[in-house]
C-alpha cells in the first residue's frame, strides 16, 4: 500500500468514528442517518458537477452507474441496521462488532470473488479479529444473561458488518470504471434517495419501527457535522480504493474502532468501571491489530 493510500485511509477512519459518535448520541439514529446523507449529498453533488464540466464532461459509464445504484441499496441496508443497533446497544459494543466483522467478510470477497491474494500473516490477523470481536460481544453472556435489546444490538451489528463488506466490494469495482469523485457523487444521490424513501414508507407502514428516543435530541448543526464527516470519510476511502486493493484498504479503515470504543466506554460511561472500560478498549485494540496484520500481509 502506498503512503498516500495509507494516510487517506487513516484520516477516513478518524472521520468515520466521529460521525458514528454523533449518530449514536442523537435522539433518533435512523432519522439522523437520513439527514446526514442528505447534507453530504447536497455538498458533494454541486462540486461534482463543476468538476465534471471542468474535466471535459467524462462519460457516465452505465456499468459504473449500475454499481453505484447497487451500492446505494446496500448502504440503505447498512444505515437501517446500524441505526437499529445503536438504538439498542452501546457505541463501544456495536461499533467494534460492525466494523470488525466487515474486514473478515471483505477479505473473503476480495480473495474469492475479486481474485486478490493474501500472505500467511493474514491468518494471524483473522485470529486477532475473531478473538477481539468475541471479547467485545461476549456472546456467552449476551445470549444467556443479557436482555433482548442487547442481543438484538449484536445481531444488527453483525448485519451491519455484512452490508459493509458487500458495498465495499461493489465500490472497489465501481472506482475501477469511473473516477472516484464521479462515482461517489452518483452513489450519494442513489443512496440518499433510496434511504429516504425506505425510511419514509417503512415508518409510515410500520415496517420500520420508531424506537424510544435515546441520547440528546437531534439538531441541525449536529446532523450537518455528521454529514460532512461522513462525506469526507467515504470520499477518502473511495480514492484509497483506486490506489490500493480492497484486501488492504478494508481492514485498515477499521482503525477508528479504538477511538469509538474508547469514547463510548469512557466519555459515554458505557462500561461498568475502569476495568470494564479497559477490557472493551483492549478488545478493540485486538480487532485493529488483526485488521492491521491483514493490511500489511503481502
Amino acid at each position: 500500500m502506498s503512503l498516500l493510500a495509507l494516510v487517506l485511509v487513516l484520516v477516513a477512519a478518524v472521520l468515520h468514528a466521529g460521525w458514528n459518535v454523533l449518530l449514536k448520541t442523537s435522539g433518533d439514529p435512523l432519522r439522523t442517518a437520513v439527514r446526514l446523507q442528505a447534507i453530504g449529498t447536497a455538498v458533494l453533488v454541486p462540486l461534482a458537477v463543476v468538476a465534471w464540466l471542468v474535466n471535459g464532461r467524462p462519460p457516465l459509464e452505465p456499468a459504473g452507474l449500475g454499481l453505484a445504484l447497487g451500492s446505494g441499496v446496500l448502504e440503505t441496508a447498512y444505515f437501517v441496521c446500524l441505526s437499529a443497533a445503536y438504538s439498542r446497544g452501546d457505541l463501544s459494543l456495536v461499533y467494534p462488532i460492525a466494523r470488525g466483522t466487515a474486514p473478515l467478510l471483505a477479505i473473503g470477497i476480495g480473495v474469492v470473488l475479486l481474485g486478490e491474494r493474501l500472505g500467511v500473516g493474514a491468518s494471524i490477523g483473522v485470529g486477532c479479529l475473531v478473538i477481539g470481536i468475541l471479547l467485545v460481544a461476549r456472546p456467552w453472556r449476551a445470549f444467556q444473561a443479557a436482555g433482548r435489546e442487547h442481543r438484538a444490538a449484536i445481531g444488527f451489528a453483525l448485519a451491519t458488518g455484512a452490508s459493509i463488506a458487500a458495498y465495499s466490494a461493489v465500490d472497489r469495482l465501481g472506482v475501477r470504471i469511473m473516477a472516484p469523485w464521479l462515482y461517489g457523487a452518483a452513489l450519494a444521490v442513489f443512496a440518499t434517495t433510496i434511504l429516504a424513501a425506505t425510511v419514509f414508507f417503512g415508518r409510515r407502514t410500520g415496517r420500520i419501527s420508531t424506537p424510544a428516543p435515546v441520547g440528546r435530541p437531534t439538531s441541525a448543526w449536529r446532523d450537518g457535522a455528521a454529514g460532512v464527516l461522513s462525506l469526507g470519510a467515504y470520499l477518502l476511502v473511495l480514492f484509497a480504493y483506486s490506489l490500493a486493493p480492497l484486501a488492504a484498504v478494508a481492514p485498515l479503515r477499521e482503525s477508528g474502532i479504538v477511538l469509538a470504543a474508547g469514547w463510548g466506554a469512557i466519555r459515554l460511561g458505557e462500561s461498568s468501571g475502569r476495568r470494564g472500560a479497559v477490557a472493551r478498549i483492549g478488545a478493540a485494540v485486538l480487532v485493529v491489530l488483526g485488521a492491521a496484520l491483514l493490511a500489511v500481509s503481502p
